[in-house]
């Protein structure tokens, strides 16, 4: 595939430039950001199983990483304050070296089913309190810190995203069979993929691994 390059005559370097592309805000779209979580916000977060958690090192790279547990894993400490349960993952620890650099954090909360998604920006700390823990323990196994944010903005995300993915409609569901399977796809990036019967072990190895440390 041939390499793309950007023309820089069609290149958008100022926010001047930029928002003359787009209609003017919308006065309820300005008004609609929060400074706390109101009940609206909590109720949601109640309802989650699910969210994605931007981060970014002192250097401004950045990273997103998945976050999932039961419905109501994130704990609501107070109007500004939320926590989330750091779970037994590849130890890669990027989000986690992130916050220690740079505290800044994007929240995007997902409730299947719902088309709206609620957007938190915060300030994070990592948090290993024994007792914050506790109240976070799955199938008696607390996680080993937690993400403690508070919260700067919150507002929920209008449903045009996901009408147009049709993301919860099962007639747009793919099979994930027409892909290889994460151990395949991971080691012909890396050192080569074996012989269909050696994947095959593989797979239900990692599938094993999933069963036994989720928690």
């Amino acid at each position: 595939m041939e390499a793309y390059k950007i023309n820089p005559e069609f290149v958008i370097s100022d926010e001047e430039t930029l928002r003359s592309h787009y209609s003017e805000l919308s006065p309820l779209a300005a008004k609609k950001c929060l400074s706390a979580l109101d009940k609206h916000a909590r109720d949601f977060i109640a309802r989650s199983p699910f969210l994605c958690l931007g981060t970014q090192n002192k250097d401004g790279k950045a990273d997103v990483s998945p976050r999932g547990d039961p419905v109501g894993f994130v704990k609501v400490l107070d109007p500004q304050t939320l926590a989330i349960p750091d779970r037994p993952g590849n130890n890669r620890l990027d989000s986690l070296a992130n916050i220690v650099a740079n505290p800044n954090v994007g929240l995007l909360f997902l409730i299947p089913g719902f088309d709206e998604t609620l957007r938190v920006n915060g300030m994070a700390t990592l948090v290993t309190d024994p007792d914050l823990l506790q109240t976070m323990s799955v199938k008696d196994r607390a996680p080993k810190l937690a993400i403690v944010v508070k919260v700067s903005e919150v507002f929920l995300h209008c449903a045009k995203a996901f009408r147009r993915s049709h993301l919860w409609d099962p007639e747009h569901q793919q099979d994930r069979s027409e892909m290889p399977s994460l151990s395949k796809i991971i080691l012909d990036q890396t050192t080569g993929a074996p012989d269909e019967k050696e994947m095959q072990k593989l797979d239900a190895a990692l599938e094993e691994t999933y069963r036994k440390t989720l928690y």
